[in-house]
């Protein structure tokens, strides 16, 4: 039988795959994207030819007040370190000197950064030149009313931000499995939003009446008809931020395109970079999945694995099975997620979620969720197989383990194999359900 072997990336090596030839259904691989050599000289041309939107020095006026949002050290694949300092000589540009501009670290509901994570976040320069501090979502006192969305979210924002002249938004946009897309509005809310916003906000991730678990319309590269999102929306909306400079990062991890301009309009064009890069078509729904989350640090814990966990049950059919390969050296971190399945089972964490949300605990949820459509395999340290149980997922030391556990789970005696070697990124659509 002839057979086709794949390296998948595990921690900071790899795992060797064979598998029957004849039985490879689909391989969801990235598109191929030059990177960005020169980052900065990108986000210059960037900044002078914006999206629907007049060049930054010729939209800020001298002596205004300016805020830039920046995300926090989960984030630090956008290279701010590259990317402010041309940011800040622009605005200086403008007439703006750097005491006038702060930098705010837009954590959400994340923990606060530490002075060396906000310098390695920013770069040594930047902090020399302005100002950078954290948003403390749970600090009401120094948040600001803004009023109601449609939907009656309650939105309070950051004081520095809502008392600034001009507000300019920084980030990365990649898939998103609760709300379409990362970047663009995000960095708003949860961003620099009230710990009360964002749990109102996030509440709309979840299905209506309870028992019917996460909300289906809370997918990947879904905004319409998305009701988390389109509540974000309105809450940036009642901001109105005057700037966007946002990246896509290509299959390398290296720049693939810099957006700046209109807070809408250009973080809509970088959405559809996301889309060229990392949507794959695949012809049906395999009985088998294997995915890789893509080695470290994106399978650091089971947090981080889930994103490719999600990605590969909307590639698997109901009943079939998945097999994940994801080291997590630190399996139990962050607390604020291992601690949820301690609930034990996927009603008692919505419950628990409806009570006070939080996005570890929906990623929990739709950890339990997926594991109900298909049996769920992982294969990682052989010290993390009692944590992984209790997410009702099947331990497996080894690849052969887990093919071989996978074939008396799946029904199929030959089943069609699916294979996704950047499982974290790679969002697979069924041919004509596009």
């Amino acid at each position: 039988m002839e057979k086709k072997t794949y390296q998948l990336k595990y921690g900071r090596g790899e795992l060797a795959v064979s598998l029957p030839a004849n039985q490879i259904y689909a391989e969801v691989w990235a598109r191929d994207y030059p990177g960005i050599a020169d980052v900065p000289q990108a986000v210059r041309a960037a900044l002078a030819r914006p999206i629907d939107a007049p060049p930054l020095k010729e939209l800020l006026k001298p002596g205004e007040k300016v805020v830039i949002a920046v995300s926090d050290i989960t984030r630090v694949w956008q290279r701010m370190d590259l990317v402010l300092p041309v940011l800040l000589d622009e605005i200086n540009e403008a007439g703006i000197a750097d005491e006038r501009v702060k930098i705010v670290l837009a954590v959400g509901g994340h923990r606060l950064n530490s002075r060396e994570e906000i310098e390695q976040i920013c770069g040594s320069e930047t902090v020399r030149r302005v100002e950078a501090v954290n948003h403390d979502a749970c600090d009401l006192a120094n948040m600001v009313y803004l009023g109601r969305t449609s939907r009656g979210t309650e939105v309070a924002i950051n004081r520095l931000a809502a008392e600034a002249d001009r507000i300019i938004l920084t980030g990365g946009i990649i898939y998103h499995y609760m709300v379409g897309y990362g970047g663009g509005r995000k960095s708003v809310i949860p961003g620099l939003s009230s710990i009360n916003t964002i749990r109102q906000n996030h509440l709309w991730a979840l299905g209506r009446e309870e028992g019917s678990g996460a909300n289906p319309n809370s997918i990947s590269g879904k905004t319409r008809g998305n009701e988390c999102h389109e509540d974000m929306m309105e809450i940036a909306g009642l901001v109105q931020p005057d700037f966007i400079v946002n990246m896509v990062p290509n299959a390398q991890g290296d720049f693939a395109g810099v957006f700046a301009g209109n807070w809408v309009s250009a973080w809509e064009a970088g959405t559809r970079l996301v889309d060229h890069l990392y949507s794959v078509e695949i012809p049906g729904l395999a009985d088998l999945v294997i995915a890789s989350a893509g080695g470290y640090p994106k399978d650091i814990n089971l947090y981080q694995v889930g994103k490719a966990m999600d990605n590969a049950f909307w590639a698997v059919r109901e009943g079939g099975a998945v097999i994940i390969l994801g080291e997590c050296q630190d399996i139990l971190e962050p607390p604020e997620f291992s601690q949820w399945f301690d609930h034990r089972s996927k009603l008692a964490i919505e419950k628990a979620l409806r009570q006070e949300f939080t996005i570890p605990g929906w990623v929990a949820l739709r950890e339990f969720e997926g594991a109900e459509k298909a049996a769920c395999i992982m294969v990682t340290r052989k010290e993390n197989a009692a944590f992984i149980k209790k997410a009702g997922i099947i331990f497996a030391e080894t690849v052969e383990e887990a093919l071989e556990i996978a074939a008396e789970r799946c029904p199929a005696r030959e089943p069609k194999i699916t294979v996704m070697p950047h499982g974290a990124n790679t969002f697979p659509v069924v041919r004509g359900n596009g």
